[in-house]
């Protein structure tokens, strides 16, 4: 196994990521600096698309971390037929699913079944098409519907907070399966889809748009919220650091683009796939 995969098994994963969340949530004047400063220095953040510009202009790390967008930033394509990326990052995996397996890495694939939970609607993407996004630390951190639709259903499983880079990926057998994440099951013109969003080491949490889940999540739950609809780009909710989104489509709902592979950038408005006729 990685050495760098090996220390996190036995590191504490949810007592350093509070402690460390507690310091980027602080709003004391010189801790926000510090962290802020020195993030923006080692990332080289350019913030001419943010809301805000230098740690004065933010209540913590936190703040500075899940910051806004300016308007049109990220714009939407003009065709509606288009599905789009959910979040700046690389796409570490896209394609088919089969049989219910998604791939992780080569060599290694996990079960739909297990990533959602095992919810019954499961079975209805089993044989659809996924993509699955890392955001880096330096990548905007909110994330946004890539088509319209109706929340049905939020799934808070607890888990794991490895790392989610490629690493792990590669050394980390069924690591999106073990991760703390939150399942959101949404209702389409096409059916339902679902997007996870995955937890991970340092920070570790998930907030959301609506009145509902607050991670770290005690064990898992399913809870329906009243009218929750999104329009093709609206913001979802924000990861604070460590995180991947997996988008997973029904059976012959969705085409995926072919410059949608791995290794490939995309960002909020980047077309991912075509909706079938």
């Amino acid at each position: 196994m990685h050495p760098f995969a090996l220390l996190q098994r036995l590191v504490p994963q949810h007592g350093l990521s509070r402690c460390l969340g507690a310091f980027a949530a602080s709003e004391n004047g010189v801790v926000k600096r510090l962290l802020i400063n020195a993030f923006k220095s080692a990332y080289r953040i350019d913030m001419t698309e943010f809301e805000g510009d230098t740690a004065e202009d933010f209540e913590s790390f936190n703040g500075f971390f899940t910051r806004g967008l300016l308007p049109d930033s990220r714009s939407m394509p003009d065709d509606p037929g288009l599905v789009v990326s959910p979040a700046d990052g690389t796409v570490s995996q896209a394609g088919p699913i089969a049989a219910g397996r998604l791939m992780q890495a080569k060599g290694r694939e996990y079960a739909v079944a297990e990533l959602l939970g095992g919810n019954d609607f499961a079975a209805d993407l089993a044989d659809g098409s996924f993509v699955t996004i890392y955001l880096a630390p330096h990548n905007y951190h909110r994330f946004h519907a890539p088509c319209s639709g109706r929340l049905l259903e939020s799934i808070e499983i607890p888990g794991r907070l490895f790392s989610v880079n490629g690493v792990t990926e590669r050394h980390v057998d069924r690591l999106f399966a073990r991760n703390e994440r939150l399942v959101l099951r949404i209702g389409a013109s096409f059916g339902e889809y679902a997007m996870v969003l995955v937890g991970a080491m340092i920070v570790a949490s998930i907030r959301v748009t609506w009145p509902g889940p607050s991670s770290p999540y005690r064990q898992q739950t399913s809870r329906v919220p009243q009218e929750v609809l999104f329009e093709r780009g609206d913001e979802v909710g924000a990861f604070l650091l460590g995180s991947t989104v997996i988008v997973l489509f029904p059976d012959g709902a969705v085409d995926l683009a072919e410059a949608i592979a791995p290794g490939s950038t995309v960002r909020v408005g980047t077309p991912i796939g075509t909706f079938v006729s």
